[in-house]
């Protein structure tokens, strides 16, 4: 009995991890907002010392900031904190994209092709108008970048870019706009010379595109 209470008790910790951690990357949970107990207890329905257990690691990420006896807030968005995550991103997926390069096989291809399709098509619909459209581009997107990795061998490293790829979409979000028919050409630049496996040619697109989407959040005024 107690270790299925326990059971019960993990599984809505993770359910709420999971709920918060959306909201802060969505712009729900806006930077720089005050993350009082009680508010978060009502909203998400968690005990206190849950939520104390889920902040502390949302802070291990890098997503709150705990001020000590202060309490928790959203991590704040800054100019300089996006050209760091940004690094960090590329530091990470072009280590990972000359190795899943290297050693990619038919289904590594095929993951790719398949993820390439579905961002393109929702990249269309953002094209023609369809905003309704951006959470479900955020998640091809992710997807795109995580095929073309995927053959890199190691866990770690697909867990590591993961976190940091959220961090780095969390800014697009907050710009609240679309980079239009340049991201798309990216993106079809990316998956040619991927499947050509042409590895440093493809690691200096990426380089490119992440640089371009950091410009795009900057210009928007928003951060």
């Amino acid at each position: 009995m107690q270790e299925d209470r326990q059971d019960i008790e993990e599984g809505v910790a993770d359910v709420t991890f999971k709920r918060i951690r959306g909201d802060i990357i969505a712009g729900i949970l806006p930077p720089s907002r005050k993350l009082k107990l009680d508010q978060l207890k009502a909203r998400y329905g968690a005990s206190v010392s849950t939520l104390r257990e889920i902040l502390n690691r949302l802070a291990s990420e890098s997503l709150v900031v705990a001020e000590g006896q202060r309490g928790f807030e959203v991590a704040p968005a800054t100019p300089a904190n996006l050209r760091e995550v940004a690094d960090l991103r590329l530091l990470l997926e072009s280590h990972a994209l000359r190795l899943s390069l290297s050693a990619g096989d038919l289904d590594w291809e095929g993951r790719v092709v398949a993820a390439q399709h579905k961002l393109s098509v929702v990249e269309t619909q953002l094209l023609n108008g369809d905003m309704d459209r951006t959470l479900q581009w955020v998640r091809y997107d992710f997807a795109f970048h995580n095929a073309l990795i995927s053959a890199c061998g190691s866990q770690t490293l697909l867990a590591l870019h993961a976190a940091v790829f959220d961090r780095f979409i969390r800014y697009h979000l907050l710009a609240a706009s679309f980079r239009g028919a340049a991201v798309m050409d990216d993106h079809r630049a990316l998956f040619e010379l991927a499947m050509r496996r042409d590895v440093e040619p493809c690691v200096i697109m990426l380089t490119s595109h992440i640089k371009a989407g950091v410009d795009h959040v900057l210009a928007s005024g928003r951060i």
